[in-house]
Formats: C-alpha cells, structure tokens, sequence
C-alpha cells in the first residue's frame, strides 16, 4: 500500500432527512441503513482501505461522535479522529487536516470523501481515485470525482468541464448551484455536465498553497498551530481557535477561486444515500415495489412504500401507496414519499413540541 495515499473521512453531519432514524445523538452514518450488516461508515471505511493504509485514514467528526466512531472502527486510534468543536462547514475541517497529514508527510496526497454514500463497484472506485491521486502528485491540481447524471436532479451541484478536453481526466470551466427542473434538462443536453458528488483529491501542499492564496486569514488562524498538531498540545490549541475560525465550504473558499480544478467522471455507480427516496431507489423491492429493511411484514394493496423498523418487528401495510413508513423507539413516521424533503422540517416540529431527545 502506497504510504503517501490519506483519507479525509467527513462524518460530522446529522442527515435530518433520514429522521427518525438518524438523529443529533446518532447520525445515519452511524446505522445500517441498507440492512447489510454494516453501518454506513463501517463500509466507506473499508471501501478506502483497500488502497488507504489503515493508519492513514482519518475520521472526521463532531465531538459528540467521537466514542460512536471508535467503537464502530475499533481499527481506528484516538489520535485519528479529528474532532471538531463547533460547526464551521467544510473549509476549516479540511484545511485542518491537510495541515496535520502535511506535518505527518509533506508527500501526502489525500481523498476528501462523505462518510454516508453507497458506492458498489469498489474496484472501480479504487481505480478512479488512483488516477486522481497520480494527476494530484505530480502536477498542482485539485481534483474531484463527478458522477454522469442519469437524470435532470434538482437536488445536487454540478460540475461543467470543458467540452473540448478530450483527456480522461478533464478540466472544470466552472461549478453550478442547484438548477431548477429546466436549467438541469439544460445541463444533461449539453452533455459536459457532471453531479458534484463532494469527492475531492488533491496534495496536501497544493490544498494548503490555495487555502495560502485563497483564504489567507483562515490559514493564518490554523497555520499557527503547526507546533501544536499531532501532540498533546493540539486539543488545546483547536478548542480555544477553531471557533474563530469563518463558516465557509470547500467549495466557496478554494474550488470557486482556482483555476486548476479537474475532474473525472466516475466510472462506478453512487447514490448520495440523502433521503429515504434514495435509499429506497438502491433497496431491493417486492412485486409491489415495497423496500422493506428488517421488517417481518403482510402487505395487502400496498405499492412502492420504504418500511424500516427494528429487526423483526411486525409491520402489517394494508391499503398504503408510496408512503415512507419508519418506526424507531418511541418514534413512528408514516409519511408520503412525494413530500420527503419536508421531513427536515417535521423533524424541527418534533423537537419544538416533544424534546430534543427525539430529534
């Protein structure tokens, strides 16, 4: 295995759109979401350490999950799991770690990647990241991975590359918002239009150079503690700055300024896993078309539902099409799956009229 190849692990979000089961105190990168056995952290770690030295892989995370990331990687230690101490979206997280990894090894070259997406073809995956990872090493370029849109989403960011680069590996002209329904039709015509899947590569002295140019204050605020990184000072130092440190994503900070920006578009199947839709798109159906995860159930007239439950509980559907039907502890969802990007809101209900506990 390659000892100059890291891992940025990015596992501090909530994913209140899978709420009931994913709450503030156990996110869904935390649960099997996909019935297979293991949680969805669990398989992208392992995804990453077929070509990802094991100890070169690190978590990064809220400092709520820190125990949860320890015990479901119990080949992870403490020192690998970079806690933050306050939300400040993307940017901080990362250049935080570039500058712990580039004390570790100035010749790393590191993958930025979400904790909670499904990617089945993990050979193909391996390879993609690879070729990134050379163009990465020996050129200063960043890098992601964009995914070929297999229809006009709304839902996701894109990536236009230049059409007339005919490398495998193409240069990005621009990154676009969210479109509406017919500027993404648009996109797909065009044909050079790419989902932004949040995948990125790069060195660690090419990231941290750009965060030098692009967003001087913020590598100034971290930067001063190079001494401190990867000792017993380091938590001290980042509980007293990394709250003053600006709320900013990667994307804003560093990708829209540089003009060295490449991707590739991938060549395995994904699914950003953000809502229950997405999951029950990559869940096996019945001849109803209901996804059922660890429910015993009896369904009569009932078509294209997700029910999720705890193992083996009995759930018994009668009459009930297109629904999200989600029963956790003390909570039971019945929802209509056309409506599932409300069920952040719902959650905000929840939380207002019983308690945090249940959000």
């Amino acid at each position: 295995m390659n000892k100059n190849y890291y891992a940025v692990l990015m596992a501090g979000g909530v994913g209140s759109r899978f709420w009931p089961v994913s709450t503030t105190d156990n996110p869904k990168q935390f649960h099997d979401m996909l019935g297979t056995g293991d949680t969805l952290i669990q398989k992208t770690f392992s995804r990453l350490n077929r070509f990802i030295p094991t100890e070169n892989i690190l978590i990064l995370t809220n400092e709520r999950y820190n125990d949860l990331v320890l015990e479901q990687l119990p080949m992870v230690k403490q020192d690998q799991v970079v806690l933050e101490p306050a939300m400040r979206n993307t940017a901080p997280c990362i250049l935080y770690a570039a500058l712990k990894i580039q004390k570790m090894n100035p010749n790393g070259v590191m993958i930025v990647a979400p904790s909670d997406h499904w990617i089945e073809d993990e050979v193909a995956f391996e390879k993609d990241v690879t070729a990134c990872f050379h163009k990465c090493s020996t050129e200063e370029v960043l890098c992601t991975l964009g995914i070929k849109p297999s229809y006009p989403n709304t839902g996701f960011g894109y990536i236009e590359y230049e059409k007339k680069d005919k490398n495998p590996i193409k240069k990005v002209a621009q990154f676009r918002e969210k479109p509406d329904v017919e500027t993404a039709k648009d996109f797909l015509a065009q044909g050079n239009f790419l989902w932004n899947a949040g995948i990125f590569m790069w060195s660690v002295t090419t990231i941290v150079n750009a965060f030098k140019a692009y967003q001087s204050t913020q590598y100034d605020l971290f930067e001063n503690g190079m001494a401190c990184y990867n000792t017993a000072e380091e938590q001290g130092f980042i509980a007293e700055n990394y709250p003053k440190a600006e709320n900013i994503s990667i994307d804003y900070a560093i990708l829209e300024n540089s003009d060295a920006i490449f991707t590739l578009p991938a060549t395995f199947d994904w699914n950003d896993l953000g809502t229950w839709g997405a999951l029950y798109e990559k869940l096996d159906k019945d001849n109803s078309g209901n996804a059922v995860v660890n429910s015993d159930t009896i369904l009569a007239d009932a078509k294209g539902n997700m029910i999720r439950s705890a193992k083996g509980k009995k759930v018994i559907v009668d009459g009930l099409e297109d629904y999200i039907i989600v029963d956790k502890d003390d909570v039971l969802l019945i929802y209509p799956k056309a409506k599932q990007q409300d069920i952040k809101q719902v959650r905000g209900q929840v939380q207002d009229k019983f308690g945090d506990q249940y959000a």
